[in-house]
């Protein structure tokens, strides 16, 4: 299966069109507090101008069920993305309320500062478990900071992650429902490659990676990333 790629926190039908032309395969906008905030009125013209076999991913921060559904209609988006710790239910609350299609993706955090590999393990597990529920398609791995919940630029440990994580293939979940697993946090044109052979995740997020100042793309960067992420996939 082909690597994933999504770029994510546009602002512009611009920016959108640069990720669509460079080859990602989803375009990713965030409702919350954030440099890279959009409205839904923005995004909704935005998004009938892109090409229908490209995800529109809405990203949602502390969100209750109707903000994002209302969301979701209005800008045609074909995916959430749950950056927050969201209820267990919720999932299952938007696809009865959206229909089955919509992408559900539920982010988790590796502290890229305090997990050991103890505690990572032990966290791995808890994220294998919500990996179960049938209403999640994928689970992106991102970092944090003490200001920021997403867009920091900080990766967190693949080393960590990839021995407790990501190379999880051949456990008994993969023999139920296959949950994907995407690398996020800290990613670029210059370490992508690195953290897709490490890593050998289902598919790579970036946002401020690609960027030539908070909330606007560089086309040359979108680009090159684009192209090592794909690179990398095929040799992974």
């Amino acid at each position: 299966m082909s690597l994933w790629i999504k770029i994510c926190a546009n602002t512009s039908l611009g920016d959108a069109m640069l990720a669509v032309e460079a080859g990602a395969d989803a375009v990713g906008f965030v409702f919350a507090p954030s440099p890279r905030r959009v409205t839904a009125a923005e995004v909704a013209l935005i998004t009938p101008r892109l090409p229908a076999t490209v995800e529109k991913i809405g990203v949602f921060v502390d969100a209750a069920l109707e903000e994002i559904a209302a969301t979701v209609q209005a800008c045609c988006l074909t995916g959430v993305q749950l950056h927050f710790h969201a209820a267990p239910e919720l999932p299952a609350r938007l696809h009865e309320r959206l229909g089955p299609e919509l992408r559900i993706l539920r982010v988790v955090h590796f502290d890229p500062v305090h997990f050991d590999a103890e505690s990572a393990e032990e966290h791995a597990a808890g994220i294998v478990e919500e990996a179960r529920n049938p209403h999640v398609d994928a689970i992106l791995v991102d970092s944090r900071t003490a200001v920021a919940a997403g867009g920091t630029g900080v990766a967190f440990d693949w080393e960590i992650a990839s021995k407790t994580l990501f190379q999880r293939g051949e456990t008994p979940l993969q023999d139920e429902k296959i949950c994907k697993f995407i690398a996020a946090g800290g990613l670029n044109p210059a370490n992508v490659a690195e953290a897709i052979a490490l890593l050998r995740p289902w598919g790579v997020d970036v946002a401020s990676g690609v960027e030539a100042a908070p909330g606007r793309k560089d086309p040359a960067k979108v680009r090159e990333f684009v192209a090592k992420a794909r690179a990398a996939g095929r040799e992974g």
